[in-house]
């Protein structure tokens, strides 16, 4: 299914996500869902590595070994319903089989679809680079608990306050347009450079793979490249 034809300007202004689906003639469900795209494991192009691996306007807070033969980069967006479903039921299987035994180093970067999204990745920045990938892992994780409502700055603020965060530090961070700019670099290039247009895409040591993947499909894409 494609999504709604709202220009990347839109993404930028301080509109609310609800006006932004009432736009489209959607339900805010309805909104993210077309956002999110659930196709199926499709192969691209890919992206030389070393290119793929150049800096960014923030920087990949990574998990693993920086020597692992096989590097992961994964593009997301807080809201998508098919990134939450990868992380619930196939990243605790790659972290134990494959990150934790220095198999294999991943890196989540921002690739925001709405402006709710970038506010989650806003949120799990300021905590901190300790901190950023729990929270992008709590967030994803009770997704429903806030993408999904009426109220989801407060949801967002109460969730967070779980984690330490204050209220001052989290109004703060909202405000910060020179993080907001970052968080939207990130997803700039990654359009332009990569030709990611849907959540989650995937680079497998630079092979692009597009759509949630069960643990069953990522394992087939890694032990041939661990073999030997």
């Amino acid at each position: 299914m494609r999504s709604p034809k709202i220009g990347q300007a839109d993404f930028r202004r301080r509109r609310g996500v609800f006006e932004m689906a009432a736009a489209a003639g959607l339900t805010i469900a309805g909104f993210f869902a077309v956002l999110c795209d659930p196709a199926v494991l499709a192969q691209g192009a890919g992206a030389a590595l070393d290119e793929l691996m150049a800096g960014e306007a923030l920087p990949d807070v990574a998990l693993g070994a920086k020597e692992a033969p096989v590097t992961i980069v994964e593009y997301a967006s807080m809201t998508c319903g098919h990134c939450a479903g990868f992380y619930a039921a196939t990243f605790p299987q790659l972290k134990s089989k494959y990150i934790d035994p220095g198999k294999v180093r991943f890196i989540l970067r921002e690739f925001p679809l709405d402006p709710l999204a970038a506010a989650g990745f806003m949120l799990a920045r300021c905590a901190g680079d300790d901190k950023r990938n729990a929270i992008v892992d709590l967030l994803f994780a009770q997704q429903k608990t806030w993408a999904f409502t009426d109220k989801p700055l407060e949801a967002l603020s109460a969730l967070l306050k779980q984690t330490g965060m204050s209220q001052k530090t989290f109004d703060a961070c909202l405000q910060n347009d020179d993080l907001r700019d970052k968080v939207y670099k990130v997803h700039d290039r990654a359009a332009e450079k990569f030709g990611v247009t849907s959540t989650p895409t995937f680079f497998i040591n630079g092979k692009k793979e597009t759509g949630e993947m069960t643990p069953e499909a990522l394992a087939k894409l890694l032990d041939p490249l661990l073999k030997g």
